[in-house]
């Protein structure tokens, strides 16, 4: 990649950032703590799992806020392997909580299972990534994070997806279940698919 084509992904990662990644994560915290109030859908999920629901609002949401500052920091050592090892709690609490919530939640099948897959898909990659820095594989460990990062994002597209189909009056029921699975695969299908794209983003923002 060219050094302006760097540049303009950067400044778009930036973006994402501030106007959707930071905003999501404060209304997640905000929702799990019950500042916010919750959609009737969300308000009655959590009555009936009230320990889990806010527990994965909660983690899932620091997960979101703290992975950006987890690879901006890549290079300091120490701070990274500690926000790391935070992150990666987030992580496991807000993927393991995700699996009864989406079992228990009144959405329909398909966008349960999106949201169960994922939460799997989520472990998993952080699990391999966990394995790959103790096995000293710092490039596969690298890669398997910004994958389980891609997934983590899903929380910011499937708001995105389901706001859009408000905003033009498009049939709820079939883009919130197609939101569930297009809102972290596609992140992730980039991801895997370009890594060399997502290496020369990270060495130029050094």
């Amino acid at each position: 990649m060219g050094a302006p084509s760097t540049l303009i992904l950067r400044v778009a990662i930036l973006l994402i950032i501030g106007f959707l990644v930071i905003p999501v994560g404060a209304v997640a915290i905000g929702s799990g703590t019950g500042l916010i109030p919750l959609p009737f859908e969300m308000f009655e999920l959590a009555g009936r799992v009230p320990t889990l629901f806010p527990a994965h609002m909660l983690s899932s949401a620091m997960a979101l806020l703290i992975a950006p500052v987890v690879i901006a920091v890549r290079h300091r050592a120490q701070l990274h392997r500690a926000l790391g090892r935070l992150l990666g709690v987030f992580v496991v609490i807000g993927g393991l909580t995700s699996l009864p919530v989406a079992i228990m939640s009144h959405s329909p099948a398909l966008a349960r299972a999106g949201f169960f897959v994922q939460g799997l898909v989520w472990l998993y990659l952080f699990g391999a990534a966990f394995v790959a820095i103790r096995q000293r594989n710092i490039s596969r460990h690298a890669d398997l994070m910004m994958a389980m990062v891609a997934v983590t994002t899903g929380a910011v597209w499937f708001r995105v997806i389901t706001g859009t189909a408000i905003a033009f009056s498009l049939p709820f029921e079939p883009v919130y279940s197609l939101a569930a699975w297009i809102g972290w695969m596609v992140p992730l299908s980039i991801v895997l698919s370009r890594p060399r794209l997502v290496s020369a983003v990270l060495k130029r923002a050094r």
